[in-house]
């Protein structure tokens, strides 16, 4: 262990495991499943790491990955790290204008890129972004666009291009003199501002965050299958996937979010992370079935789901063993009820399946946890390598974030804010000494910005102290940005963005009532009150329209699904603004509470509030 670092430790793996498969991938024409070897996957690392090296690749360069999920991804990241270069994933379904930031902030020179649709970003990305030298394309089918083609090739051409190993004393000198001081991925990630910072990830970082995960995470074994749901750009994926890379764990790649199911039950996972609106979901699902039951049957899945409760929320997860009647009820529940379930969803093998990047129901975890699925639930930023703490195997609290990492000091500062030091704790923002002069404590402190409070070694989160929120798909959502960004419509004069641990993003829209005025008798729109013009379908309608143009250029799960128009400002006096008139989102959405949740409804497409 003393020398590991990801530059060496494939090679390590395939001298261990050889023939076994390291990575499982659906082809894309094909579509059918197929294996790559501790060994291939291995070779084909160091024939990547020998062609970047022959295309002029240095020590510390930046290459980008903007691609949904590939094998060829993890490839990469090792093939790079072979060459002591820095890894920055870029969400596949990234507009033009944050991949010609993240480009331009990082001066990155190499982009490997997934299919059509992030290549022709790319080109376009490119025109603004001249640092930008190399397009890899990992689908052969891409078609490479006239402007760009001279600095395009196809992954194909790049193995062909290392296949002689023209760089060997070059890569194997990169490769012995790596080590944990050496920069390995940056992570960009919004601000509260919407300006995306670039987290700086070490490999000692890395090195440290294996060590505390093999500890911690005891039941893992090479012998567990896990599939890479979540985008490999997000810490969450990234980090599991580098954890199964390390204990020998076979990777199955998904490589559409919308496959999931399918590949569930295809690959029957013993582990998979997650985030909460995936079990939510199956929550969901589970739930809609059960109503079709017979009184009958739903009398006995109540009874089962009680024996459940019993067997493993209050009694194992305490540390007892159940009393022998106990088991033997259970042992029928599970024959019965909770067997045909996981069967069902392909999660019979289950051993543990991460899931963290929002909250998660109490009721949602109990009920998994009842019937035997092993959720185990966490908490972590990208900036501390993913998890800061998780639920242990017994002894966790529903309702809490699990127990605190080892080898990661917690404390709870000013504002009851979740304060975080260790090796797992990222170095600071690329590029932003600005940022990093906040962002830590006069004691080396990483402030997370959410606040909570610790219980012995349990950690429970309370709020989010930053406006920036997440989605209940994990995905943050800066809603300054988009506030910003609306109110440059004439039509708009205040907006409030709504989404925390929501499945989407909806707003309250204070519009300019003159503007639409005048908008409505061009268009020969009748009414006779200022409710009935914004109640009006072709009023929403045309504001819709706007809102969609405005957001062409950013990310899907940051644009407006529903919004809700109401007659009166937000005001200093009602509350809604402080005195430097920043949006008080609390009182808002207090206030505002049943047309916001009427918006999540699936009926309900926003109306007024009069």
């Amino acid at each position: 262990m003393a020398d590991f670092h990801f530059a060496r430790y494939m090679f390590t793996q395939a001298n261990k495991y050889g023939a076994k498969s390291a990575i499982r991938y659906r082809n894309i024409d094909s579509n059918i499943w197929q294996k790559k070897s501790w060994d291939a996957f291995a070779e084909e690392i160091d024939i990547v790491a020998h062609a970047l090296a022959q295309m002029g690749l240095k020590e510390s360069d930046k290459a980008g990955q903007f691609s949904q999920n590939m094998a060829e991804n993890l490839v990469v990241d090792f093939a790079l790290y072979s060459n002591r270069a820095v890894v920055i994933p870029i969400y596949a379904t990234s507009s033009i204008e944050q991949v010609s930031y993240i480009i331009n902030d990082s001066k990155l020179e190499y982009l490997f890129v997934g299919e059509q649709q992030q290549y022709d970003v790319a080109c376009e990305a490119h025109k603004h972004a001249p640092s930008l030298k190399h397009i890899i394309a990992f689908d052969q089918h891409i078609q490479f666009s006239e402007s760009d083609k001279d600095i395009s090739i196809y992954y194909s051409d790049l193995l062909a291009l290392g296949a002689s190993k023209p760089k060997h004393e070059l890569v194997e000198k990169r490769r012995s003199e790596a080590n944990d001081n050496d920069l390995g991925a940056i992570l960009y990630t919004s601000g509260t501002t919407g300006t995306p910072k670039g987290v700086m990830l070490m490999h000692s970082g890395f090195h440290h965050a294996m060590v505390n995960h093999q500890q911690r995470l005891t039941s893992l074994s090479d012998k567990d299958l896990s599939i890479a749901f979540l985008p490999l750009t997000h810490v969450f994926e990234r980090l599991w996937c580098y954890l199964c890379l390390y204990l020998g764990i076979e990777i199955a790649i998904n490589l559409r979010p919308t496959d999931i199911q399918a590949t569930i039950k295809e690959i029957r996972p013993t582990c998979m992370c997650a985030v909460p609106r995936f079990w939510e979901k199956v929550y969901i699902g589970i739930k809609d079935n059960l109503s079709h039951y017979s009184a009958f049957m739903l009398g006995v899945v109540t009874w089962a789901i009680a024996i459940g409760k019993k067997y493993n929320v209050d009694n194992l997860r305490n540390g007892k063993k159940p009393h022998w009647w106990l088991r033997t009820k259970y042992h029928i529940a599970d024959k019965f009820i909770f067997s045909k379930v996981k069967l069902t969803l392909g999660i019979e093998n289950g051993n543990i399946f991460p899931t963290a990047g929002a909250a998660l129901s109490d009721h949602i975890t109990l009920f998994f946890r009842s019937i035997g699925i092993p959720i185990c639930y966490g908490y972590g930023l990208t900036e501390s390598y993913a998890t800061v703490c998780c639920f242990d195997y017994t002894h966790y609290e529903i309702g809490s974030l699990g127990t605190i990492m080892p080898g990661l000091e917690v404390k709870i500062g000013e504002d009851n804010e979740i304060l975080l030091k260790g090796e797992t704790v990222c170095k600071g923002y690329y590029n932003r000494p600005d940022v990093n002069a906040v962002a830590f404590t006069e004691d080396g402190f990483f402030r997370t910005g959410d606040a909570g409070y610790i219980k012995g070694n349990t950690l429970y989160l309370t709020e989010r102290i930053k406006d920036l929120f997440k989605t209940s798909n994990g995905k943050y959502i800066a809603p300054q940005q988009i506030e910003t960004l609306l109110t440059t419509d004439k039509y708009i004069e205040q907006v409030a963005v709504i989404g925390d641990q929501r499945n989407y993003v909806t707003a309250i829209i204070v519009p300019n009532i003159p503007a639409l005025k005048e908008y409505a008798q061009k268009n020969s729109i009748t009414y006779q009150t200022d409710e009935e013009l914004l109640d009006n379908p072709k009023i929403y309608e045309y504001i819709e329209k706007r809102i969609k143009k405005l957001q062409a250029n950013m990310a899907h799960f940051e644009q407006i699904k529903k919004f809700t128009l109401i007659k009166k400002g937000f005001a200093i006096e009602t509350g809604e603004l402080t005195n430097t008139l920043k949006l008080r989102r609390a009182i808002i959405q207090q206030r505002y509470a049943k047309a916001i949740d009427a918006m999540y409804e699936p009926s309900t497409h926003g109306f007024v509030v009069k």
